[in-house]
């Protein structure tokens, strides 16, 4: 039958996979717990031990783990669509029985059984065929991340279960049952591939598809996701001001969508810049087994208090008895303090300092709501994009420059400025020649500047500054404008 030797081909798969990983974690000397796991491997009887004693210490275990297995299982079905109940009826609900394979959803039935193939571009078990492991991207209590090539020649990122994770390790001290251990520690990732699902969203990080085996292979889960880069909160806090502002404004608008997804108002439990990553600039949120929808129930405000380590807020408590809006509340205040803090007041364009001020007091005494917040972030963009931000600037800065169209420079005298966009030189983003003339004349080191036919993400030009150039060149992308006092010379030379 196709689905059987699919189902066969994953788990050959898959465990190819997790070796592959192993060996990459040996090369890494990322091995906290294979000396423990090997111990009960070796050691521990696949019957549960002998003597009366030990079949009954035996069955409690295996009951307390199949107990617990339920429980995953129903927590990732209650995230299901509550129309894919497998009866083809709207409205369906999810069901709380244990493993009984009637009562699984269509979609439960592919995360868990194999592919989900529901769309021509998603990947499954095939796509992996021939891949290779390149690196180790990051591992953790539950997960490992991969970045592998694939055969068709593009770079993905596979999450794995970490064999030598500590989530597994203490499962399998606890209960002594490796196989049902992976089960149960592959939850989270069949979790997440619910949650991907179910939250699209260009700051979420795109599923590409995925692999799981079945039968014993059970806890064999591969999530395929797109290749990301880690978020290197000291690489950025040394970027250019309009790329910080682009995390915040991207995490704002993800936030803005996790308050009324269709899930409802999601909180993110594990908020730490180490959840997300950049594709071609782009923040997006990696991880999300820890997202959580559930309301807080409540019977009087002071159940609604949300605490930090150096601020409480209180919240009020509705009618029905949930703390109102406190997931949203509480994204706006850890984005406040893991990304706002850091990456937004420094070196602000003066013409928008007091715009990102106000933000910073809005979030920081959680005094506006997402769309309030998202409102003021769009609105600076808006003022950055257009250059009304520099309507201060008179025109007159540009006559004492003499301007080149349709030339670039060569054999250049560069100087640094920080941040720039280039580590040997001085290039930042300008709305055009008027504010490029003020940096320049802000710089004692400046004598020329070049407009290039490069453009940010905002729509503004990259420009270069420096001291001096030894000649022109012809670039019909570019425009050369060079200060009057040394534009004989330069352009003699």
């Amino acid at each position: 039958m196709p689905g059987s030797g699919h189902s066969l081909r994953a788990a050959a798969l898959l465990a190819f996979v997790v070796l592959s990983i192993l060996v990459s974690l040996l090369i890494s000397s990322v091995q906290q717990f294979g000396a423990r796991l090997a111990h009960f491997n070796d050691t521990t009887p696949a019957g549960g031990g002998g003597g009366g004693g030990g079949d009954e210490e035996a069955a409690s275990l295996r009951s307390a783990l199949i107990y617990q297995l339920n429980e995953r299982r129903n927590e990732v079905i209650l995230l299901l669509p509550a129309d894919d109940d497998g009866t083809g009826q709207p409205g369906g609900t999810p069901r709380s029985a244990g493993l009984d394979p009637g009562s699984d959803f269509n979609l439960w039935n592919e995360i868990t059984e194999g592919s989900r193939r529901s769309h021509m571009d998603e990947m499954g078990c095939d796509s992996l065929v021939d891949m290779r492991a390149v690196e180790v991207l990051g591992s953790g209590y539950t997960k490992l991340v991969v970045k592998v090539n694939l055969a068709q020649g593009q770079s993905v990122a596979l999450k794995l279960v970490n064999e030598q994770g500590i989530d597994m390790g203490k499962c399998v001290e606890d209960f002594k049952d490796p196989q049902r251990c992976r089960e149960l520690v592959s939850y989270k990732l069949k979790k997440e591939i619910v949650l991907l699902q179910r939250l699209q969203h260009p700051n979420v990080i795109k599923l590409r598809g995925h692999c799981a085996g079945s039968g014993t292979e059970g806890g064999r889960v591969a999530v395929i996701l797109e290749q990301g880069t880690p978020l290197q909160m000291i690489q950025l806090l040394q970027s250019p001001w309009e790329d910080r502002f682009r995390v915040c404004l991207d995490l704002v608008r993800l936030l803005h969508f996790l308050s009324r997804s269709p899930l409802g108002s999601v909180a993110l439990l594990d908020f730490q810049p180490r959840q997300f990553v950049t594709v071609s600039g782009a923040l997006k949120l990696t991880d999300l087994d820890d997202a959580s929808a559930a309301e807080t129930g409540c019977a009087a405000d002071a159940d609604c208090t949300l605490r930090f380590p150096h601020r409480n807020f209180s919240l009020a408590c509705s009618a029905r008895g949930a703390c109102t809006g406190l997931n949203e509340k509480m994204n706006i205040y850890n984005a406040y303090r893991y990304f706002f803090t850091y990456l937004l007041p420094h070196q602000a364009p003066p013409g928008l300092a007091h715009l990102v001020d106000r933000i910073m007091n809005s979030t920081g005494e959680l005094k506006t709501d997402i769309n309030q917040t998202l409102e003021a972030f769009e609105h600076i963009l808006h003022l950055y994009k257009s250059g009304l931000h520099l309507d201060n600037l008179p025109p007159s800065v540009t006559r004492d420059y003499a301007v080149m169209r349709g030339m670039a420079t060569s054999g250049d005298v560069e100087y640094r400025c920080w941040p720039s966009y280039s580590q040997q030189g001085c290039v930042l983003s300008v709305h055009g020649a008027r504010e490029a003339a003020f940096i320049c004349n802000s710089h004692s080191q400046c004598n020329s500047f070049t407009l290039s036919g490069h453009k940010t993400w905002a729509g503004r030009v990259l420009a270069s500054f420096r001291s001096g150039f030894s000649h022109l060149v012809p670039d019909g992308k570019s425009e050369v404008y060079v200060k009057r006092a040394k534009a004989g010379g330069a352009s003699a030379v």
